[in-house]
């Protein structure tokens, strides 16, 4: 299962640092649900994480993420339903407004843990916990101790 869930993911990747559409639509489900940090409701479907894509990329154009490490297994809920963790390096350029941080021009690598339901070969769920912190120090906006 690790390498068809390797597969999966390095395909999630292409998405997430090209936003292709077409291939979102082969991963996302319309009904699929993302956690994000900082906000109160989930975003859902291909639009909402298009939309989370846009948010990191309005303040990181260039922004490239790096699939580092995959675990999977089977999920409780039945056949054709798979847990994925994966841990994530994201790398860019902060060259736009970030959380209300005008852009400062400064390099970032920031990892994140992000976890996936998928059920009949497309994400319904994911819960993603980027080092948000360490971002943030960065780009300047938070002391470094």
């Amino acid at each position: 299962m690790s390498a068809i869930a390797n597969t999966f993911m390095r395909r999630f990747v292409e998405f997430i640092n090209t936003a292709d559409e077409t291939l979102g639509s082969e991963l996302i489900a319309n009904s699929a649900i993302f956690h994000v940090p900082n906000r109160s409701e989930p975003m859902q479907g291909l639009g909402g994480y298009l939309a989370i894509i846009g948010i990191m990329r309005s303040g990181f154009p260039d922004i490239q993420w790096t699939l580092e490490e995959t675990i999977a297994e089977e999920d409780n809920l039945g056949a054709g339903n798979t847990r994925i963790a994966v841990r994530f390096t994201m790398r860019g350029t902060h060259h736009g407004d970030f959380f209300g941080v005008p852009a400062t021009g400064k390099s970032i690598s920031v990892q994140a843990v992000n976890f996936y339901r998928i059920s009949d070969g497309k994400i319904v769920e994911e819960r993603g916990q980027p080092e948000l912190l360490s971002l943030m120090q960065q780009i300047g906006a938070v002391p470094v101790p």
